[in-house]
């Protein structure tokens, strides 16, 4: 990896970026498969090197020396950040249902499910592009796995995990302004 290779990573070139994914893949999925299931992993594996493609940021943050130590450490810190939002998620789930006993609760819940399915309905016909709105149904709505949904909706798991990620953009800009018309 020389520095001419260096400057074309850099500037995300993609047959410099692709040479990674086909270099580097194994030693990412073995660095996050330490931490997580199958599952999660193979989410956060795709998510590293979506991350190279897309983020020059993070493409700059290599500056030479050893590829495989520097897209393990960056492999290591997606998945503990995995892990960590997956933590609060249950914290946040077991609180919820702790607290929530009382008849208002309930009310409430149903309310908020009804304000939920307004949003997104909203969301699929104001914001989601009509091509990925199976994507959407599957892996947000149903919770269907990765694997699954790809079979499903018959596309490649790479596919489904880049539309995934975009959705994902997608829905957060769409709460962040219903939160702040």
């Amino acid at each position: 990896m020389g520095e001419r290779w260096l400057l074309a990573f850099h500037a995300g070139d993609r047959a410099a970026v692709g040479q990674c994914y086909r270099d580097h893949y194994r030693t990412v999925a073995t660095a996050v498969g330490r931490m997580l299931s199958t599952a999660d992993s193979e989410t956060v594996t795709h998510e590293v090197f979506y991350r190279l493609i897309s983020d020059a940021e993070l493409r700059a943050n290599f500056q030479g020396g050893n590829f495989p130590a520097w897209i393990t450490r960056v492999a290591t810190h997606s998945a503990i950040d995995h892990l960590r939002r997956y933590r609060r998620e249950q914290t946040a789930f077991s609180e919820a249902c702790e607290t929530e006993v009382d008849a208002r609760a309930a009310a409430r819940r149903v309310d908020d499910a009804l304000d939920a399915k307004v949003l997104v309905e909203r969301f699929r016909r104001d914001f989601l592009p009509p091509e990925w709105a199976g994507v959407f149904d599957a892996r947000f709505l149903r919770q269907v796995t990765q694997r699954e949904a790809a079979k499903e909706l018959g596309v490649h798991r790479t596919t489904l995990v880049y539309r995934e990620l975009r959705i994902r953009r997608l829905l957060t800009q769409f709460l962040l302004r219903a939160e702040h018309p």
